[in-house]
């Protein structure tokens, strides 16, 4: 792959300036910095203040995160002032790292002067921070996995193409993550048969039955909210019959361990995250543990990049990739008419991979559907009742 070499850690697909806001009050000071400067990736989202400590602790790691994703080159943080979130600590964490410059609103004296000072900022870092692409290992790279707008063949076409690009890439020497809890319910009972040890076995079961346990203490049905109501139209009528479609993008190798929303893993290989399945979040928390790049399978067609790293999308649905191709990356609706193989699906998602990771651009970059930030969010667990 050729991709930004870095002074810390994994190297980068993109060699961005992240304008990250530590509190939703100033998502407009973020966006309007976001948007002058070329090269600079807002990080929109709508925490950073009363919450639960817990929750707080949780966002200030995510965008901890989301700082240190390889694809970073440089930091403008945007503080209020006033915010739960600790603007400082974040600060100490990344200058270890990469450039990092603290805007603070409320002692800088408004919007107007601290937009001004965050452009300046901005464009001083993407100065800095310009380099060469270079060669890079496969060692370097991680990669989230998500499927959404799932239809029946999601889990015959492009979900199977994107576990098997998932092993091609772990047998490589990467590091792969997928996760939506939600969508593990119902075939957990096969998906722990693939756990590398008792431990990860326990830890991946343990995230199922907390997220039954949030259900029935709601007192509620989960149909509607999973599967989703263009799910059901879509042919999936049950979470059973979602999940046993789900889990197969997570390909047929070992699972070599679990980790909390947003929490980075400790080496090499195939990781399960305790997650939602929810695009904008989901996302974030792929790109929180360091992800340059993520696939996305999709049956009836979900939109979405990620301000940060290139979200390459795959189908399966023949009409799905000729109706949406703005936004198909991949058609693997071969493997259902019987004109492609899953294997040879896969090789071409692991080949996009590495492509894209080199600099090609996927569609959701090409029609900026991935830039202002808005496709951000982080999760938070409250209260279930």
């Amino acid at each position: 792959m050729q991709g930004y070499s870095r002074q810390k850690g994994p190297a980068g697909a993109r060699n961005y300036v992240a304008i990250v806001p530590t509190v939703g009050c100033v998502n407009e000071v973020a966006r309007r910095i976001g948007a002058a400067v070329d090269g600079a990736r807002p990080m929109l989202h709508h925490q950073g203040c009363c919450q639960l400590p817990t929750d707080v602790r949780i966002v200030t790691d995510v965008l901890i995160g989301l700082c240190r994703n390889p694809n970073v080159a440089a930091v403008v943080l945007v503080s209020l002032g006033c915010e739960s979130v600790n603007a400082d600590e974040i600060v100490a964490v990344e200058r270890q790292d990469k450039p990092v410059e603290l805007i603070r609103v409320q002692a800088m004296g408004g919007i107007t002067v601290a937009v001004e000072s965050g452009i300046e900022a901005a464009r001083r870092l993407a100065k800095t921070v310009q380099a060469e692409r270079c060669e890079i290992s496969l060692s370097d790279l991680i990669v989230g996995v998500k499927c959404g707008a799932s239809d029946t063949t999601s889990g015959l076409a492009s979900n199977t193409a994107a576990g098997a690009a998932v092993d091609m890439l772990v047998r490589a020497g990467a590091m792969v993550v997928f996760g939506e809890t939600t969508e593990v319910i119902g075939a957990e009972h096969i998906l722990v048969k693939r756990a590398s040890s008792p431990e990860v076995a326990d830890k991946l079961l343990g995230c199922v039955t907390a997220m039954e346990h949030r259900v029935n203490a709601m007192g509620v049905d989960m149909r509607g909210g999973q599967p989703t109501e263009g799910n059901i139209r879509g042919g999936l009528t049950t979470i059973e019959e979602k999940s046993l479609g789900a889990i197969v993008k997570s390909g047929t190798l070992p699972i070599d361990g679990v980790v909390k929303y947003g929490e980075r893993p400790g080496g090499q290989g195939l990781y399960f995250m305790d997650s939602p399945g929810r695009e904008m979040e989901f996302l974030t928390g792929l790109a929180s543990v360091g992800c340059q790049v993520m696939l996305f399978s999709t049956g009836i067609g979900a939109p979405q990049g990620f301000p940060l790293s290139p979200v390459i999308k795959i189908s399966g649905n023949e009409l799905t990739c000729t109706r949406l191709a703005e936004y198909i990356d991949i058609d693997v609706s071969g493997i259902i008419t019987g004109s492609e193989t899953v294997e040879d699906a896969g090789r071409r998602v692991y080949e996009s991979v590495l492509q894209v990771f080199s600099g090609e651009e996927v569609k959701a970059e090409i029609l900026d559907y991935d830039g202002s930030g808005v496709n951000c969010n982080i999760y938070t667990v409250g209260p279930t009742i």
